[in-house]
């Protein structure tokens, strides 16, 4: 399921800093060795994974288990793991690009 948001996030250098509400929060981004991701950033309190892929596009991912994102990172492969642990399993939202 797709959310729609009038929300503003910017994305730079690989950190995004978001405002929901009036809580303010900064990820550190991990930088990822594949063909479709370029880095992911994770927050455990909010358990939402953020994608940026090749392409430059932003995604977040809701109700993301920190079990699943270590286990993502783990992966052989994280487009692999991607495509079929994460696609279409979680509730997201296109960020826009800034």
């Amino acid at each position: 399921m797709r959310l729609e948001s009038s929300q503003k996030d910017r994305a730079h250098n690989f950190r995004i800093v978001g405002t929901i509400g009036n809580e303010a929060e900064s990820l550190e981004w991990k930088a990822l060795d594949s063909h479709l991701l370029a880095a992911a950033a994770y927050s455990e309190s909010r358990r939402i994974l953020y994608l940026r892929f090749q392409s430059g596009e932003l995604y977040r991912y809701f109700t993301f288990p920190a079990e699943r994102y270590q286990a993502f990172l783990n992966a052989d492969s994280q487009g692999r793991y991607f495509l079929g642990h994460i696609r279409d399993c979680f509730t997201y939202q296109r960020l826009p690009r800034t």
